[in-house]
Parts: structure tokens; C-alpha cells; sequence
């Protein structure tokens, strides 16, 4: 099973990952890895980003794993509870990093067709990473949709948005939860071989 080869879907947030951004490096140090390419990732219509990633996971029929960040993370969740089976198979887990609450009062007008978050259970593993000085998601929101989404859940301390500003660039810590994310995919693939 370990032989199988994966590919590494990146999905960024809103306005996309910049060159510096660690989902631009990590796209280019992970073997077999993409990006989702949104139409407009200043003005994100929920029906159109959903639409871009499913059309990306089935573009190969390579197992995936997804690499979402902030707006991403939504998209995913949004994806995961319309998907028809077959396209659900292709993903074998999600990395989750900073999931944008589109719910909360504060949010950019420009996302909020993005609510509700899906509270379903994602039908695949999945590591949720936030932080305790998010301004874009409050750390008891961050774990209450890592719980609604059975996901395990990580805060670090002080990473703000896990962004650029807030200084992650290559983010190699990052690395330690999709290693994490890989073993439980290995472990359950053992499972139900």
C-alpha cells in the first residue's frame, strides 16, 4: 500500500498563496504536488472555488492529499459534503491549516457566501493546525470545527494566521503534521487491508 504514489494538492485561501507564502514552498518541495487555480481569488464565490477543487482532484485518478489554508479549508469541507462517492475515494486525508471562520461578525463581506461552515464529519482523516492569535478564527472555534470535522487538532502558540505576516514562509514545522496526517493514513490503510 505504502508504494502507491499520492499527489499533494495545495488549496489556498483567499487572494491565492504568494511566492513567499509556505504552501508556494511546500508545493515546490513535495514530489507530485499542484495548486488549485480559483478564477478570481479576490472576490471567491463558494459554487465556483468548490467547483475548481473537484475539478482538480479529478483531474489524475492519483490518490490526494489536500493542503488547504484558511478560505481552502472551508472550500474543502464545502467539497466534502456534495461530492459524489467516487471523487470522495480519490482523497486519502486533509491537511487543514488556519480555517478562515466565515461565521464570525468581523468577517471580509467578500467571504461570507462561504457560510455556513459544513459541520459534517469529513469522510477522510484530518489534521486541523490553528493558532491562539488568529484574527481570522478564535482558537475554541478552530476546535469546534476540528471536532464537527473529526479532525485531530493542533493550536500553536502566537502564528497568527500561519501567513506570510505573520511570518511563515517555508513553515518546516508545518512538515511534522502532515507527517503525522501520513502515518494515520499508512495505519488506517493497514487496518483495512
Amino acid at each position: 500500500m505504502h508504494s502507491e504514489s499520492i499527489r499533494y494538492l495545495i488549496v489556498p485561501g483567499w487572494q491565492g498563496s504568494p511566492e513567499e507564502h509556505w504552501q508556494s514552498h511546500w508545493q515546490n518541495s513535495l514530489p507530485n504536488s499542484a495548486r488549485v487555480e480559483q478564477a478570481d481569488w479576490l472576490t471567491p464565490r463558494r459554487e465556483d472555488w468548490v467547483a475548481a477543487l473537484a475539478e482538480a482532484i479529478v483531474a489524475d485518478n492519483t490518490p490526494v492529499i489536500l493542503i488547504a489554508h484558511s478560505l481552502g479549508c472551508i472550500t474543502v469541507a464545502h467539497w466534502a459534503a456534495t461530492a459524489p462517492l467516487q471523487s470522495l475515494r480519490l482523497v486519502r486525508g486533509a491537511l487543514l491549516v488556519a480555517p478562515a471562520d466565515v461565521e464570525r461578525p468581523a468577517c471580509a463581506p467578500a467571504l461570507r457566501n462561504f457560510a455556513p461552515i459544513p459541520t459534517g464529519l469529513l469522510p477522510f482523516p484530518s489534521q486541523l493546525v490553528s493558532s491562539d492569535n488568529d484574527s481570522a478564527v478564535s482558537a475554541p472555534r478552530a476546535l469546534e470545527m476540528a471536532r464537527h470535522w473529526g479532525a485531530e487538532a493542533g493550536i500553536l502558540a502566537g502564528a497568527g494566521h500561519i501567513n506570510v505576516k505573520s511570518g511563515h514562509r517555508r513553515w518546516e514545522q508545518g512538515f511534522a503534521y502532515l507527517y503525522r496526517l501520513q502515518n494515520r493514513l499508512e495505519h488506517h490503510a493497514r487496518r483495512r487491508a
